[in-house]
């Protein structure tokens, strides 16, 4: 669905949210997706994920959005490659039209907003070789609250003004729908469109609620698999795992769509926004940009506008990438392409570096000597005898095609970089850190070296060797280190960078880089401690900011209010939202975790999470699914020995929606 302003209000108009689609650790399943179950629309259209641009993710209902802006963006995409790059609409969202319609029943854009009118609009994005697409809603009202007509008993008029003024596309949202049946309202809508006789991309908005990947793929050709993507880490981290599930349904003419692209809004950092473009892309899902175009830096039309990455997208045998493993946060998704070779995402969800691992086999690929690696991110290519693996950095996502190909070895062999674990440092005390530089070639690294560097101030030491005349196939040159953070260096996260250089067997010299973080603590106090009083490692949250000692509340930092479940208030705890994960060092001297959880009260009847306890790699405590009407529910977890304890909040498997999670009274006992 759309577009409320809030979380609290989304796809509570008409009824419950899909259920049990969340990948778990430990999820397998097949890399080859099976047939669609049923036929798509037979009109050519949409026989690639549609690419383009909708405005709602960046401007919501507010004036910047008018037709200026979106000729504007119509230029963009021709003066910055993205239209050679394969993006083709521009899409109108909620707000274009006046709350009324005229005397003859007609839809009248808002004079404001479009003085010249749609068709107007149109022609001029079709001048430049672009097409127009259109939003409403299949019921009585749009979503937005001031309450604009929506297409429910209004669709074969509403689809022929579409179609007089020139649209390509047609966005159809699911509010106030008055209990009329989905799929019903969404096939009077598609027979609308055809009987105009102009060919118009149907894209059905009911945001998974009635399952429409089991029924659409003859009535739309793209449907919402989740509810609305939110600029941050863990609503894209929940609705990949929502759709991740659903690759046997989409193909040409009829894909999964999990919604827009957040890319450049803000909310992730670049490592995060390359990994919602690349998990997108492998998903085959339709690459809608949703940040303004017109104040976007050059970061953001690099990854926009990475034509290997689109073409991993577009790719047009159709098929939507199959996880193959996915523990520990450690994602491999794999698609098969058409020229046989497959791409492959090795991707870390977690919140510091971790090797993520897998084979040319396990992947689908052929036997072979050696295969050609190409990273689609460096744009660069190697050859390996099999392994697919790389030292991924927190939320980072690295993406290669791979092929079985008998002039792989003309490349250099593909060296991966690694690391013991990202390093915590205490303030002027030595911590240990090994490096690696593996060979997963079939051909030789050789005059092999590595070097790390860090902050200014910082004294970083090698206790073995740097350098090694050859690195075979599977050997590695393995590095010691000590880091010394100065005296006085406060608390947090500090930018180093492991480099290796090496030569091919044709005497290329070729380098590498592997940017990570070490993180600066301090010692956790004797004694027991509320945990909202202590400082975190890292903090990542599905809906705005984690709160001290307070609900999660909307999407600003300190909007909270107090943290009360079942009726009783606690002045003390953490307000999350799931997905959410929030990192405490514990430096192997603490012994429990205790807590009162459950959903915040100021929910009503919304919110199912799960809670975890990690103490490093093994959970030590969870709950299973917890819903608002629940009593709050203690957990203890023994943690003794951990370096780090993680405090996890899931979604319970039906997305983020309403899911404020409260970790009321959490102490830990050191």
């Amino acid at each position: 669905m759309r577009h409320l302003h809030t979380r609290t209000t989304r796809r509570r108009l008409v009824g419950a949210v899909v259920t049990g689609l969340l990948c778990t650790g430990g999820l397998t399943v097949p890399a080859v997706a099976q047939d669609p179950v049923s036929p798509a629309l037979a009109d050519g259209q949409a026989l690639t994920p549609p690419m383009g641009f909708n405005n709602w993710n960046s401007t919501n209902c507010r004036p910047e959005f008018n037709e200026s802006m979106v000729e504007g963006i119509a230029d963009i995409f021709v003066d910055k490659g993205l239209k050679a790059a394969g993006y083709q609409y521009v899409n109108l969202d909620d707000c274009w039209a006046l709350p009324n319609r005229d005397a003859d029943g007609k839809l009248v854009p808002d004079p404001v907003r479009f003085p010249h009118g749609i068709k107007a609009v149109a022609d001029y994005v079709h001048s430049k070789g672009l097409k127009l697409g259109i939003y409403t809603s299949a019921g009585t009202k749009t979503c937005n609250s001031a309450g604009f007509p929506g297409g429910l008993g209004h669709e074969y008029s509403d689809a022929q003004q579409f179609a007089d003024w020139g649209v390509d596309y047609l966005k159809y949202d699911n509010c106030n729908n008055q209990g009329v049946d989905a799929r019903t309202r969404y096939t009077t809508m598609r027979d609308a469109l055809k009987a105009t006789g102009r060919p118009i991309v149907f894209s059905i908005c009911e945001w998974g609620e009635n399952k429409p990947w089991e029924w659409a793929s003859d009535i739309g050709h793209l449907w919402r698999t989740t509810g609305d993507i939110s600029d941050n880490w863990g609503s894209m981290l929940s609705i990949l795992k929502q759709n991740l599930p659903l690759a046997q349904y989409a193909g040409p003419g009829h894909w999964n769509d999990p919604d827009m692209l957040e890319v450049g809004n803000g909310g992730m950092t670049d490592t995060e926004y390359r990994s919602h473009f690349s998990l997108w892309s492998i998903m085959a899902a339709p690459l809608l940009i949703g940040s303004d175009l017109r104040t976007a830096t050059p970061a953001t039309f690099g990854i926009l506008g990475n034509k290997e990455v689109i073409a991993v997208d577009q790719d047009p045998l159709g098929k939507q990438g199959n996880v193959v493993t996915s523990e520990g946060g450690r994602w491999v998704v794999a698609k098969e392409m058409k020229d046989g070779s497959r791409t492959v995402a090795l991707f870390n969800e977690s919140g510091s570096p971790q090797r993520i691992a897998t084979t040319a086999a396990a992947v689908g690929l052929p036997g072979a000597r050696a295969y050609t690696l190409r990273d689609l991110w460096q744009h660069r290519s190697y050859n390996t005898a099999g392994t697919i693996s790389a030292t991924v950095p927190a939320h980072g996502t690295v993406l290669v095609r791979v092929s079985a190909d008998r002039h792989a070895l003309v490349n250099p062999p593909a060296v991966e970089l690694g690391l013991s674990d990202a390093p915590l440092v205490q303030a002027a005390t030595p911590a240990p850190l090994t490096t690696t530089v593996t060979d997963l070639g079939r051909t030789t690294a050789g005059h092999v070296s590595t070097g790390l560097t860090g902050p200014a101030g910082w004294k970083i030491r090698a206790l073995s060797p740097t350098t090694a005349r050859a690195v075979r196939t599977g050997r590695t040159l393995r590095t010691k280190w000590t880091l010394t953070a100065p005296a006085g260096t406060p608390t947090g996260s500090y930018d180093l960078t492991l480099r290796a250089s090496y030569r091919s067997p044709s005497g290329a010299r070729v380098t590498g880089t592997l940017p990570f973080t070490a993180t600066v603590v301090v010692a956790p106090p004797a004694g027991t401690s509320y945990l909202g009083d202590l400082p975190w490692l890292s903090a990542a949250n599905g809906y705005g900011p984690v709160e001290r000692n307070t609900s999660n509340g909307e999407s600003a930092a300190g909007d909270g209010h107090p943290i009360t479940l079942g009726g009783v208030v606690y002045p003390k705890g953490l307000g999350v939202h799931a997905e959410s994960e929030v990192r405490y060092y514990t430096g192997k001297a603490c012994e429990k975790v205790t807590a009162d959880v459950g959903v915040d009260d100021e929910k009503g009847a919304g919110g199912t999470v799960a809670f975890e306890i990690w103490a490093d790699g093994t959970k030590v405590a969870s709950t299973g699914v917890l819903t608002n009407a629940m009593p709050a529910q203690p957990v203890t977890a023994d943690v003794t020995g951990a370096q780090v304890v993680r405090l996890v909040v899931t979604d319970g498997g039906d997305g983020i929606d309403s899911d404020h999670a409260d970790w009321a009274d959490a102490r830990l006992t050191c």
